[in-house]
């Protein structure tokens, strides 16, 4: 999905986070940018673009910086229990 404006870019990328509850890396991938630019893009740019989503975005982003270490011990526990013998 190729955006020209990077106003235009910040406010779609806003609006799926805010829909979906995505985290960076999936925007990212979803968007076809690099988890840099879409971070960027949902602190920065987007307050000035659309402050209202900026506030809905925030409220996501905080919730995931708080399940990340949850997400993270699943991973690893998926992880060791798929490489378990059987």
């Amino acid at each position: 999905m190729i955006i020209s404006d990077i106003n235009e870019r910040a406010v779609a990328v806003g609006e799926f986070v805010a829909a979906s509850g995505a985290t960076v890396r999936a925007a990212a991938k979803r968007f076809g940018i690099s988890k840099s630019t879409v971070h960027k893009d949902l602190t920065g740019r987007l307050k000035k673009a659309d402050p209202m989503l900026f506030k809905r975005v925030a409220a996501v982003l905080a919730k995931n910086r708080a399940e990340r270490h949850l997400r993270g011990g699943n991973a690893t526990r998926l992880k060791y229990k798929k490489a378990e013998p059987s």
